[in-house]
């Protein structure tokens, strides 16, 4: 709803009574009484005699409860003050505003300028370009509806209607302006909004003064995608962050937006929160301290009390609590004065970062008939349960109409109650509800209730120059646009309305979302009768309506309709004479009535005609139908057609057409009628269906009429309701589904998978266009007028099934009677005239004529002359007539048998026709007619389902009585499942008919048959052409060689001998394990199974005819762990990722992904043929599987030979967690996981050793050690394949003895400490120490070292590095972390240095890092025997590969698109250039990403000593450097040192503007202030420092400032400066200020100064981008007339018509012509003159 508190204000004024004491005083006293209570006998004794005491303590208790009841009264708009906090979920997101949800049923507003900084710069960005931004994000795709967010009142005001509206504001400088950065800790859950995008993360605005915070992209990745949804977060977009880390006292914070830590995160007291920084959304942990039926009271955080209401109490737990006891709330709101703080137990709110559900929008606004008290609650309302079980509350202002008729008695506990609900609070989790009678009846209670088209009553409440203002509903306004005042344009319409009146109006246009409604007084679309047009799918050709004429034009008309619909009426139907000139014949506004020729709802075409004559109309529109709607009619057969009848109703004669298809429900019988209906036959009960574009349908079905006529129809959409069943007719057959059309047009889809219980293969075969249909709606579409539905039985058949297919037999042999009716009028031949005398059922004495071969017989009798007797089949062909008979004794025809109704009896069907089968009773012979089908939509059988002659069948009568139909009338019994019906052959015998379809196989018979076909998993074999059985793959060969298919050495044709040893059911192929005894007649329906196994043949084996019982586990029981067997390939499951393979027909394993193949780069999706499979080690459990198909399951296999992950397996895993600087976490196979340390992914240690690894990939691992279910894995080439000999340049060590004194090792830097820096050469379980001198090394970083000693107690190694450079301290780039038992956290280093360091101008620096081979050739006499025997030519290539690495370093350096990437690279750039301050602004850079912020300075300082003192620009650059340095870095005093310092070397005015800028942009705006006031002191005749000032002012919002800043400026500057200054105050007021008084300033000026015409110039410029058209016109238009040089009024003259050139007309262009036309004649005049 728009405005929930305007609308429906809450709670009202609670007035103080007079004299109340404080809340807490009454508690006190009744305490007191209680410890008195306790004393002496004495003292109670006196108490019990003075009863007036008594009465007085009495008094005091009552009190004290109303005290407590007090403490827990619900939030009101009234008990809001501005700058409080609240929690609130986003209820609505609007173009301009957030309509939010707040505790207790209240409604706040979040308007677009108070979402945060950035946001409302881009909105401003956006006003002054004119233009859309693509990074600016609409309200509501930033703020979903249920997302919870922080906010603070800014004001209470009132609206115009009286109600008061709460503005809010979610700007972290609102929100968290308590908080400030010596505060900020780790752990603390803010409010943050997305203020800027970076390379690497995203800058967070959390409205603390002086910190800037920081969310990294690459740590958050997965929780960004799941915050936005898969793409990029959003500036503006609200984040609940958890602070991660916090640094330089609160300056910099790294933030977090997991989801799963903001879930857990717990207010603590170490956070230090207060009570002027505490926030709504935190969860605390709390301790009950009182209960009361009002609320508890919390105590939490230690020393902070709280209250719970009864609304936020967990209604799972509701009077469960008890004092003392410990429970988890959050916190609601926190009063900024009285220090209130509010919480909540509810369940939803205790894990931050949650989505709030909604109330179907469908439910608000509907009327509850009874809705059951749950509570009362004397000062705030009564909660209720609703129909379907949810709570709803309702305040005591929505309890009765009026205070005076409010009776609390009323709302007892279970009473019932009629009530409305009108919003839904969703911080509450409650339905809001009203009792009044006035809401309950009002027709409209939301914008959403509006539709278009709908009459509606309402009072003038404004008369504007727009239109008028209507007043629908307390809550609801509306607009009447001036063009639709009346039925012609009023130019007064004040004489006609005024202030006060009732109108009745009809809805043009309704917008819910923007709370707009356009409504039109016109008195002929207000009465219409015709329907209201408000979709392009509507505008069906045909349609009559009303609209109204937007344009005229000289092409045709343009009429528009309801909800914005446009149409056009060409030239051509705009009269039946011609119009040369339509412009001048019709005027806006018009209101006319048009007729649809023809839409295309796709491009929003509309094709209309003015030309009513010769179209049969009436008033109700779109239907046009002669006489009444669907009225019933005669009429006459006028011609016949192939597709129907021409027909014209009685008595008017008018033309229509009568579809074959409707002249009856049952197809068969509508082309029977069609045949024998001839011209002048007239048809009574026939019902007017349509008349689209002028022509006339009729339909004749009963079910369509009965339907009208009980009104079981729709008329329009908006009837149309989710599971309402509607009689209708099909219209049209697609590929995808059925179109089913209802009276009065209304059209639906019936898709495919809705039209039968059954599979539908063909939608052809199930109906035809025109066959009558019941249909369910199951869903519609109201945007789009779009509608669902289902054709099931088992959704539209009725309960009494017998009772619907009787009815539809009577309805069938009543049309049957009716055509023979039309038959016996026919002059035809005697033929006809015998064969209309024939009814079904009728005794015949005939003569047998002819007995042919095949059993069946001819007749012939007096009776049947002319006609074509048989006993079995029959056909149609000139005047051959079929009448098929049934042969009986007449003696059994001849006896009487009693027939009961509803009686069942036992019959045989005789025939069989399109819509009824006949079929003779056993017991007397009598001819009895049966449904074929049993609803409208029963017409598709399979043909096992369908009725043949001869089948035996059980007949239920419900007529006892032949009648006018010659036969009984029944319906089918209860079904029962049909017997195998197998076609007999004529030479075959009933005995082998029996044999053939029960055999007599047995276990272990071997049989001979022929191959039919043969597929990879099995061979279809037939025996004697009778029987079908299945030779399984595994049955085939006793041994397979692997890699071939044994069904290949079979062929279809082929003659095979097999064994039979098993059955398969055929509907489920489930495979039925032979048993002793087993015979296959025990199994009808089954296929057999055989097999071919030579040494199953000779009786040699035991696997085919293994005789275990039935149950999985027996047959599991012969496969062991590690056992190799053969098996099959099934397929290979995309889903599961595992290839099923099958071992025998009953027995299937499956093999992961991880277990198909060692090589990590062959795609586990290849076709695997047949190999041998190794099994896990056994599944203890295996009878917990439920499912049979389960059961029959090995457990996992492996094509890999891996069974168990012991010490030494090879085998392939699967990377799922990359932890940087700790290594990988794999899963491997048997759901195991293993975990590879950094110093085992590679046999060469790399400064990024996960760089080529990623999540998901497969590696082939080796397994180390497998202890305690924790499985340490290597990645080493030399052990995953140690064949292929790899080169190990780092060998492992596995404990501190493996490492030799002298040895040569490299490792990974751990941490530094004064003595020297900690590194890893194994896993962290033993460390080495360096003892180097040193301040730092690279974290992660691998360095080499040659081992030169011990160190007791803790093993560590002595090293000394292999070259001194190798730690230059240009490398030193993270922080210091403790060795061992000191557990600080090492941090990752801001910046990672490339390995590409040059350390050394000697060749020997490329040799392998770290190792120079010069001096190691000393150390070992074995090495210099090797350099000795290198020869010459080795020794020469060796040089030669030398120099080409020297000259590749050479070339890389001299590469002028080179980046600089170490220091030296800056030194030497900037020895190159030194006067250049980007290269020393670069150098500085680069110190700070490494956080060495002294080496910044000291560049800083010597760029200031090396740039020329002629470069006054350049040295300036980097005094600027150097004061933000200071200001992000350093502290204010370091500050003012170097801001001194700089004003001593630069022009004053200018150091001081740039550090004015730099604390603005800081946002340290209080300094800005201080300092900005300075400069006005010292450079009081500077008119940029005013101008700075100015717009420092305007941007923080200080209108008020920057107007006492004129008049200070016009004080201080010289006169001949004011008309500039104040010129430049008004442009600023413009961009930043209020544009109204920049107005007034440039009209003051310019009225003392008329003829300053670059005031005037301006003053153009600034109202063309701000202002509106009218305003801009009349400048122009006094500027023109001004008396100024010709010239200059040349100037102007020109702006005016370029101007109306780009946003004006023909006429006003042409009107500035005729302006400078006079005024040069005027010229030429008085110059003349």
């Amino acid at each position: 709803m728009a405005t929930m508190e305007e609308d429906f204000p809450r709670g009202g004024t609670q007035k103080k009574p007079p004299g109340q004491k404080a809340p807490r005083r009454p508690l006190e006293q009744d305490n007191l009484f209680d410890t008195h209570h306790e004393e002496g006998s004495q003292k109670r004794k006196r108490i019990q005699e003075d009863q007036g005491t008594w009465k007085k303590l009495k008094a005091e208790k009552k009190e004290a409860v109303k005290a407590s009841a007090k403490d827990f009264e619900l939030l009101t708009v009234e008990a809001l003050s501005e700058g409080m906090l609240l929690l609130g979920c986003v209820k609505e997101s609007n173009d301009f505003e957030l309509v939010v949800s707040l505790p207790n049923g209240l409604t706040g507003f979040v308007q677009v300028t108070h979402i945060c900084d950035a946001y409302s710069k881009m909105l401003n960005e956006q006003v002054t370009k004119e233009e859309l931004l693509e990074d600016l994000n609409s309200l509501s795709d930033l703020y979903p509806p249920g997302m919870l967010v922080r906010c603070t009142v800014t004001s209470v005001e009132k609206t115009v209607d009286g109600h008061q509206s709460v503005k809010l504001s979610i700007n972290p400088k609102d929100v968290n302006k308590a908080v400030n950065n010596t505060a900020v800790r780790a752990g603390m859950l803010l409010s943050g909004l997305v203020s800027s995008v970076e390379d690497h993360g995203y800058l967070i605005d959390i409205g603390i003064s002086g910190t800037k915070a920081f969310l990294p992209r690459l740590k958050s990745q997965s929780d960004i995608k799941s915050a936005s949804k898969g793409t990029e977060l959003k500036i503006g977009q609200y984040l609940n962050c958890l602070i991660e880390e916090v640094k330089n006292n609160g300056r910099i914070v790294r933030l977090s937006i997991s989801q799963s830590e903001i879930a857990a995160a717990i207010a603590t007291e170490e956070q230090n929160w207060t009570l002027s920084n505490l926030l709504p959304g935190l969860v605390v942990k709390a301790q009950v301290q009182k209960v009361t039926p009002h609320g508890i009271t919390l105590s939490f955080l230690s020393s902070f009390t709280g209250i719970v209401d009864f609304m936020h109490l967990d209604p799972k737990k509701a009077g469960n609590y008890s004092p003392s006891q410990a429970v988890k709330a959050c916190i609601l709101s926190v009063h900024p004065t009285s220090k209130v703080v509010r919480l909540t137990l509810r369940q939803v709110f205790l894990q931050p970062g949650g989505m709030l559900g909604q109330l179907s929008s469908s439910r608000i606004g509907m009327v509850v008939e009874e809705s059951v008290v749950r509570s009362f609650h004397a000062k705030a309302g009564a909660i209720f349960q609703l129909d379907d079980g949810t709570l709803a509350f309702a305040r005591l202002k929505h309890l009765s109409d009026t205070k005076n008729s409010f009776k609390p008695g009323a709302f007892k506990k279970g009473s019932k109650h009629r009530c409305r609900i009108i919003d839904y609070s969703l911080m509450d989790e409650l339905a809001l509800l009203s009792l009044k009678h006035r809401i309950i009846a009002a027709p409209f209670l939301r914008y959403q209730d509006v539709r278009p088209g709908h009459v509606v009553e309402g009072k003038v409440l404004a008369l504007k120059p727009i239109g008028m203002q209507v007043k629908v509903t307390d809550h609801i306004r509306g607009l009447v646009p001036r063009l639709h005042l009346a039925d012609v344009l009023l130019k007064q319409p004040e004489k006609k309305y005024s202030v006060g009146d009732n109108v009745k109006c009809r809805v043009l246009v309704s917008n819910p979302e923007g709370k707009k409604l356009i409504l039109t007084l016109k008195k002929t679309l207000v009465t219409s009768k015709c329907p209201v047009l408000t979709s392009y799918e509507a505008a069906r050709p045909g349609l009559i309506t009303h609209g109204f004429i937007v344009c005229a034009r000289e092409f045709g008309c343009i009429v528009k309709f309801y909800n914005d619909i446009k149409g056009l009426v060409p030239k051509s139907e705009l009269s039946s004479e011609p119009i040369p000139s339509p412009e001048k014949v019709f005027c806006k506004g018009q209101v006319v009535k048009v007729i649809v020729l023809k839409c295309e709802p796709e491009q929003e075409k509309l094709l209309l005609s003015f030309k009513l004559m010769n179209r049969p109309a009436s008033e109700d529109g779109g239907e046009q139908i002669p006489k009444k709607s669907r009225e019933m009619v005669d009429v006459k057969v006028l011609k016949k057609k192939d597709n129907g009848l021409e027909v014209s109703i009685l008595p008017d004669n008018v033309s229509a057409h009568l579809p074959t298809m409707h002249l009856s429900d049952h197809v068969a019988n509508c082309k029977l009628l069609w045949h024998w209906l001839q011209e002048g036959d007239i048809l009574p009960r026939v019902m007017c269906l349509s008349d689209k574009g002028g022509h006339i349908t009729l339909c004749r079905k009963p079910a369509v009429i009965a339907a009208v006529q009980e009104e079981q129809v729709a008329r329009n959409f908006s009837e149309i309701q989710p599971g309402m069943q509607l009689t209708g007719y099909v219209r049209n057959i697609m590929p995808y589904g059925v179109f089913v059309e209802f009276p009065f047009g209304l059209t639906g889809l019936v898709p495919k998978a809705a039209m039968s219980d059954k599979f539908v293969t063909d939608t052809k075969e199930h109906f035809v266009v025109g066959q009558t249909v019941v249909a369910k709606v199951t869903s519609m579409d109201e945007e789009k007028q779009r509608i669902l539905l289902c054709l099931k039985l088992s959704e539209c058949g009725s309960e009494n099934s017998v009772t619907e297919s009787f009815s539809l037999l009577c309805q069938c042999f009543e049309e049957t009677k009716e055509v023979r009716g039309l038959m016996s009028k026919r002059n035809h031949s005697k033929v006809a005239q015998n064969l209309c005398g024939l009814k079904s059922g009728q005794k015949l004495e005939l003569l047998v004529q002819e007995v042919k071969g095949d059993g069946s017989a001819s007749f012939n009798g007096s009776c049947v002359a002319g006609l074509t007797v048989t006993a079995t089949r029959y056909h149609v062909g000139g005047w051959e007539f079929l009448v098929p008979v049934f042969l009986c004794d007449s003696s059994s025809l001849d006896r009487i048998h009693k027939l009961t109704e509803n009686s069942q009896h036992p019959a045989v069907v005789q025939h069989v026709a399109e819509e009824f089968a006949v079929a003779s009773l056993v017991e007397t012979g009598q001819l009895t007619a049966i449904p074929v089908a049993s609803h409208f939509n029963d017409t598709f059988r399979f043909d096992s389902e369908k009725l043949k002659v001869g089948q035996t069948v059980s007949v239920t009568l419900q007529t006892v009585q032949t009648g006018d139909h010659s036969v009984l009338l029944g319906v089918q019994g209860p079904a029962k499942r049909r017997a195998f019906i197998r076609p007999r052959k004529e030479s075959e015998t009933v005995e082998e008919t029996l044999a053939a379809v029960k055999h007599s196989l047995c276990l272990g018979d071997v049989i001979t048959g022929t191959v039919k076909s043969v597929r990879p998993t099995h061979v279809t074999v037939a025996i004697d052409g009778k029987l079908t059985g299945s030779i399984h793959s595994s049955q085939i060969l006793d041994d397979v060689p692997i890699g071939t298919f044994p069904t290949s050495r079979l062929k279809a044709g082929q003659k095979v001998t097999a064994v039979v040893i098993g059955g398969r059911d055929v509907k489920t192929h489930r495979y039925i394990a032979s048993k002793p005894g087993w015979r296959g007649r025990r199994y009808l329906a089954q296929i057999n199974e055989f097999s071919s196994f030579v040494s199953v043949l000779k009786g040699e084996g035991s696997q085919a005819l293994n005789l275990e019982g039935d149950n999985p586990s027996e047959r599991l029981r012969p496969y062991k762990a590690g056992q190799t067997v053969t098996c099959f390939v099934k397929k290979y499951n995309t889903v599961k990722n595992w290839l099923e393979v099958e071992v025998t027909p009953e027995v299937r394993g499956r093999v992961p992904q991880v277990l198909l193949s060692l090589n990590p780069k062959v795609s586990p999706r290849r076709r695997v043929r047949c190999t041998k499979v190794r099994h896990k080690r056994g599944c203890e459990h295996p009878a917990t599987n439920v499912c049979q198909a389960a059961s029959n399951f090995l457990p996992p296999c492996s094509l890999t030979g891996v069974y168990s992950l012991v010490k030494g397996t090879i085998t392939i895993g699967t990377i799922m967690k990359m932890i940087p600087h700790v290594g990988l976490t794999i899963s491997l196979p048997f759901g195991k996981m293993g975990k590879a340390s950094i110093f085992h992914l590679s046999d060469s240690y790399t400064e990024q050793p996960l760089e080529n690894f990623s999540i998901g990939k497969f590696v082939r691992c080796c397994v180390l050690s497998n202890e305690d279910n924790k499985i340490e894995i290597s990645l080493r080439q030399s052990r995953t394949n140690p064949k292929s000999k790899p080169k190990v340049e780092d060998v492992e060590i596995a404990r501190a003895e493996d490492v030799q004194e002298g040895q040569l090792v490299r490792g990974y830097v751990r941490s530094v400490k004064p003595s020297g820096f900690f590194w890893l050469l194994m896993p962290p379980w033993c460390q080495f120490a360096m003892a180097k001198s040193g301040r730092g090394s690279v974290f992660g970083r691998h360095f080499g070292g040659r081992c030169t000693g011990w160190r007791e107690p803790w093993y560590r190694q002595q090293l000394y590095p292999l070259s001194t450079e190798e730690l230059n301290i240009k490398q030193v780039a993270s922080s210091v972390a403790p060795f061992k038992q000191e557990t600080k956290r090492v941090e990752a280093p801001r910046l990672q240095v490339s390995s590409g360091f040059t350390w050394g101008e000697s060749l020997n620096v490329l040799e392998v890092p770290g190792l120079n081979r010069e001096e190691e050739s000393s150390d070992s006499e074995e090495e210099d025997a090797a350099h000795k025997k290198q020869t010459k030519k080795e020794k020469e290539q060796e040089k030669q590969r030398v120099e080409k690495e020297l000259s590749k370093i050479e070339a890389t350096l001299m590469d002028p698109s080179r980046q600089p990437q170490t220091a030296d690279d800056f030194d030497r750039l900037v020895l190159s250039n030194p006067s250049s301050s980007i290269l020393w602004l670069q150098y500085m850079t680069f110190h700070l990403q490494a956080t060495e912020i002294e080496k910044a300075r000291a560049v800083a300082e010597r760029a200031l000593k090396t740039i020329s003192f002629r470069e006054e620009q350049e040295k300036l650059n980097v005094w600027v450097a150097l004061l933000n340095l200071e200001n992000m870095y350093g502290t204010e005093e370091t500050l003012m040192k170097v801001f001194e310092r700089a004003v001593q070397y630069n022009e004053p005015l200018k150091v001081f503007q740039q550090l004015a800028d730099i604390y603005a942009s800081s946002e340290k705006y209080k300094q800005a202030d201080n300092l900005y006031n300075t400069m006005l002191k010292r450079f009081r005749q500077e008119k940029s420092v005013w101008l700075k000032y100015a717009t420092f002012l305007l941007k923080q919002g200080q209108i008020e400032a920057t107007h006492k800043l004129l008049e200070r400026a016009l004080r201080g500057l010289p006169d001949k400066e004011h008309v500039d200054v104040i010129a430049k105050f008004a442009q600023l007021e413009f961009h930043f200020g209020d544009p109204e008084h920049a107005k007034a300033i440039f009209e003051s000026t310019l009225s003392s100064y008329p003829k300053r015409t670059d005031i005037w110039s301006i003053y153009i410029d600034m109202m063309i981008k701000h202002g509106s058209q009218k305003e801009i016109r009349d400048i122009f238009e006094r500027v023109i007339h001004l008396s100024l040089a010709a010239k200059r009024m040349k100037f102007f003259f020109k702006r005016y018509l370029d101007y109306e050139k780009k946003y004006g007309t023909a006429e006003t262009i042409q009107a500035v012509k005729v302006a400078a036309l006079e005024y040069v004649e005027s010229k030429s005049s008085l110059a003349e003159s």
